[in-house]
Formats: structure tokens, C-alpha cells, sequence
């Protein structure tokens, strides 16, 4: 069996720090070799993460300062994704993605500006399930194909993470609070993914790709306490967490290089909006987007493969939120939060493909699969 991996990427949202774009993949399978599937194929794999975010932006202009007199907020994110997709049909395929973190955040905001320590969260995220279907018939379609998914995610992950908190407590003493929203495992709320897939020969070896997803996040607020309502009183709107939309949308090409490597070179625009599609936006959150430039590389031997892809930011944006809106309102002053981007992310996917059956499907994009 040969899938070019590399032609999807990893269908993730990738977090950018201080931006509670939450490390979250597609309901419906991370890449298109988890997609193709035929009756009765089980593929299983992990994706892992990591990033480090430390630049500030407002708007979309940066604040380099914040670097050189030491006053940024430094995260660090891991994340491991472990998944499992199973071929319904020819064309259907269900999966379901559990998902782990382990975040840390450094900061002096958030210890009394006196020193910088360090807030530190792990555990059980988000778990996602959902159904995906191909609307063309792979065998008569092989150049190129068109899928469509619905899934749901859960709310599993904790979204009241605490730790311990320097000079901001009674007599400027230590004190116990939930951890900044951007390193909280789960959002507290039940969402809906909206999903779609696609693929397209245009040359000898050459394949476009593309994709994306929309999470809805019915739910407004989640009960979790930010404190920021200590730092000023005219933050009191943003003194409970909000549950924020999310979107990833991507495309590029994809390249066979031999019989086991592909490379593929795309750009990727993933982010929090200001607002929800579906409910209120009240609560605290960090709207941005990213812009990246994403190469990938892909390994496959048989029912083995393993890709890397390193997507890099090229524009960053911290667009105002509804609260900030609200209070330059109140105040008549100029109001726009900032937040953390990071540089670059590190994506690491493997997986392995038990199969059932033969699929006839184009052999650029795959070689049989092995009984």
C-alpha cells in the first residue's frame, strides 16, 4: 500500500499560544491515507506537536519590546493526538481522535509583575468522533475527489486547570487560580465540525490538495474564572472564560519524489474569530488568525507511514474582541488586547493500516493495498 500522506497534511488547527487556538484535529481523520480506506480497514496512528510561542501582536503589527525587556508570555505546547479510522464502505469512513497535552506558561502579568514563574497543565483534551463520506466514486474518480464530514467534540478535557500563582493572593502571597485559557486541556464545551477534503491530479506525479473545518461551540461561557478582572476593573467583561468558534482552512501540492517519499509545499489560514456563527459571544477570549507556509515530508513502506510537517508564520493577526470593543465603548479609549504567536510548529504523524480489502484507486496517490 502506498497513500501519499503528505497530500492532506495534518488536518489540525495548531495552536499559537497566548491565541486559544486549541491543538485540535479533524473529527474525521488527520490525512487523506486515513480517508481512503476500504470496507473493514482500521488505521491507527499518533500525532505529536510542539511549539513555542513568544512574540506579541496587536492587530498585526508586533511588539518586539515585549521580547527585549523581557516581558513576554512564553508557552510551550505538546500534544499527542491517538487516533483510530475505520472504513465503513468504499466511500464512508468513521473515526475517532483522543487527544493528551501537556502546556507550560511563563509570564510575569500574571505573578504580580514582580517575577516570572511558571503555570503548568496536562491531561485528557477534547476527544473527537465523526463520520466522513467521499461524494465521487474513487474507482471511476481517480484523479481527484471531493469528502465531506460531520463530527462532534466532547467536552472531556478540563477547563478549570489550576496551579499555583505568585504575589497575587491575600498579603501578596501565592494563590491557587485556573491557568491561562490558551493552556487549559478542554473548553468546556460540546461542539460540531463541519469538514470537507479534497484532491486533484495536475501533472505526472503532482497532486493539489486542500481542506478544512469549522468547529461550532454553541456553548458562551464555561463558568471558568480568568482573574483578569484583578489586573483592572474595567476588564470585568472578561472575568469568565469564553467557548470560541474555531477554523482551519489549507491547500497546496503534493509531489512523488520515489516510491516511498513524497514532499508537499502549501499555506495554511487557521484561527479564533471575534464572534461565534451559533450563540453569544460574551466571556473572555483571544480572537487571531495565522497565516503559515507549510512544507511536509512523507515516508510510506506498505502499510507504514510517517510524516513531518514544520508549517511557519508568515502573517499574524489579534484582531480586537467583543470585550475590548465593549469597554472602549465605556471608557471612550482606544482598546485592543494583544497575544502571543509562535514562530513556527513541529508536526510529527505516524500511523499503520490494518486492510481487508483492494481499493482501485489512481496508483500515483496509491499503490494497492496489501491483503
Amino acid at each position: 500500500m502506498f497513500i501519499l500522506v503528505s497530500i492532506m497534511g495534518f488536518h489540525q488547527l495548531m495552536a499559537q499560544g497566548c491565541v486559544a487556538i486549541r491543538h485540535f484535529s479533524s473529527c474525521v481523520g488527520n490525512t487523506l491515507e486515513n480517508s481512503l480506506l476500504g470496507p473493514g480497514d482500521i488505521q491507527v496512528g499518533s500525532n505529536y506537536r510542539y511549539f513555542k510561542s513568544f512574540r506579541h501582536f496587536r492587530g498585526t503589527e508586533e511588539e518586539p519590546d515585549r521580547v527585549s525587556n523581557e516581558t513576554e508570555v512564553i508557552n510551550h505546547s505538546h500534544s499527542w493526538d491517538f487516533f483510530l479510522t475505520y472504513g465503513i464502505s468504499d466511500r464512508w469512513y468513521a473515526s475517532i481522535t483522543i487527544p493528551t497535552v501537556i502546556n507550560t506558561r511563563s509570564s510575569l502579568y500574571e505573578h504580580g509583575r514582580e517575577e516570572r514563574n511558571t503555570t503548568f497543565s496536562r491531561g485528557l483534551a477534547d476527544i473527537r468522533a465523526g463520520v466522513g463520506f467521499w461524494l465521487f466514486d474513487l474507482e471511476k474518480n481517480q484523479n481527484g475527489n471531493l469528502a465531506l464530514g460531520l463530527g462532534v467534540k466532547l467536552p472531556t478535557g478540563n477547563y478549570n486547570a489550576s496551579d499555583i500563582f505568585y504575589n497575587v493572593g491575600p498579603n501578596d502571597g501565592p494563590q491557587v487560580r485556573p491557568v491561562d485559557q490558551s493552556i487549559q486541556p478542554g473548553d468546556g464545551g460540546f461542539g460540531i465540525t463541519l469538514d470537507f477534503q479534497f484532491y486533484r491530479k495536475i501533472g505526472e506525479g503532482f497532486f493539489a490538495y486542500g481542506g478544512g473545518f469549522y468547529l461550532l461551540n454553541p456553548r458562551e461561557t464555561n463558568g471558568t474564572r480568568t482573574f483578569r478582572e484583578t489586573l483592572s476593573p474595567i476588564l470585568q467583561n472578561e472575568a469568565i472564560m469564553a467557548v470560541p468558534d474555531q477554523f482551519s482552512v489549507r491547500a497546496g501540492v503534493s509531489h512523488l519524489i520515489s516510491s516511498a517519499i513524497s514532499a508537499s509545499l502549501g499555506a495554511r489560514y487557521e484561527g479564533v474569530p471575534v464572534k461565534d456563527l451559533i450563540g453569544g459571544n460574551a466571556g473572555f477570549r483571544r480572537p487571531g488568525n495565522v497565516l503559515s507556509i507549510d512544507p511536509g515530508i512523507a515516508f510510506i513502506k506498505d502499510n507504514f507511514s510517517l510524516n513531518l510537517n514544520v508549517p511557519f508564520a508568515v502573517r499574524r493577526e489579534r484582531p480586537q474582541s467583543v470585550t475590548d470593543l465593549q469597554t472602549q465603548e465605556v471608557t471612550g479609549e482606544p482598546r485592543a488586547g494583544d497575544a502571543a504567536f509562535a514562530d513556527y510548529l513541529i508536526n510529527v504523524g505516524v500511523s499503520y493500516r490494518f486492510s481487508q480489502n483492494r481499493v482501485k484507486v489512481n496508483p500515483e496517490l496509491m499503490n494497492e493495498f496489501k491483503n
